[in-house]
């Protein structure tokens, strides 16, 4: 699956890694892709190096014939990482010129049907923020995904763009699946008219996503939230312990597990083994 979203500051990359870490926590074999140039995930994982050197990419696997499992590392925390490069923007320039017939099914070719099944359960990407090739291979390769977004006034402008622009092209020719729409980043009450309330409320009232919400996300008595009768705390929320992670270099569940937002990754793990969201009760 992919984590997606045509817009920048919504949490990709922190849901990324700690999906796939979730998902590893179930026993199950997982790779990290991480295709965004500015490497946050890898980064974020202590891959400073590994970004930093170009002699060894993803852009040897695509266009040299490179054994796929040659530019992936174990992260220690259960999952493998194939990390992203500082010359990815390069490798992207590249795919236009060197794969002119299918400039959008190299990642699916040469990395995810080699290694998915045989060697892993499943294979997390985190894309870039803007229409790439990079982010068209991401969606051909996985054709499930997972879309972040934080409260703000572009938010279902960024969901809408990602729809319109990424992914209804490419359900012409292909089966694409949202398996979540997942609030993330979220700090101020909802029995407020604050901006978390209104994506929260746009989400949870719009007929064609209702499906797509987390139950972590889900709220369908605002008249219970307004009287003080439900105080939910819906949505990924704004912790420091995310933050800290980040900076030791860590998944939240290996710096913090404790963290009460552990349950909404766990929820977004289970989302990607049912292959959609499953309510409770």
């Amino acid at each position: 699956m992919s984590v997606c979203m045509l817009k920048g500051g919504v949490g990709k990359s922190t849901i990324a890694v700690n999906l796939a870490r979730q998902l590893a926590a179930q026993d199950h074999d997982v790779l990290l892709i991480d295709l965004d140039p500015n490497g946050h995930a890898s980064v974020g994982l202590g891959y400073d190096d590994e970004y930093h050197n170009t002699e060894e990419t993803i852009g040897d696997v695509f266009f040299d014939d490179a054994d796929p499992t040659s530019v992936v590392y174990d992260t220690g925390y259960e999952f493998d990482i194939l990390p992203s490069s500082e010359d990815l923007e390069q490798v992207e320039r590249e795919i236009v010129v060197g794969d002119v017939f299918q400039p959008s099914a190299l990642l699916k070719r040469e990395v995810v049907d080699p290694l998915l099944e045989d060697t892993y359960d499943y294979i997390v990407t985190d894309s870039p923020a803007y229409r790439s090739r990079l982010t068209d291979n991401a969606l051909v390769a996985t054709a499930n995904l997972v879309l972040p977004l934080a409260p703000g006034n572009e938010a279902m402008a960024g969901l809408e763009r990602t729809i319109e622009r990424q992914i209804s092209p490419l359900r012409q020719h292909m089966d694409v699946d949202v398996l979540a729409l997942v609030p993330n980043m979220l700090s101020g009450r909802i029995d407020q008219q604050t901006q978390d309330r209104q994506l929260l409320e746009r989400l949870n009232s719009h007929d064609s996503l209702q499906d797509r919400i987390p139950n972590f996300a889900r709220i369908t008595d605002w008249e219970a939230v307004d009287a003080g009768d439900l105080k939910p705390s819906p949505g990924i929320r704004d912790r420091t312990s995310i933050t800290k992670a980040y900076g030791e270099r860590k998944p939240l569940l290996d710096y913090d597990p404790d963290c009460d937002q552990l349950t909404c990754f766990d929820e977004l793990a289970h989302i990607v083994e049912a292959g959609e969201v499953v309510r409770h009760g």
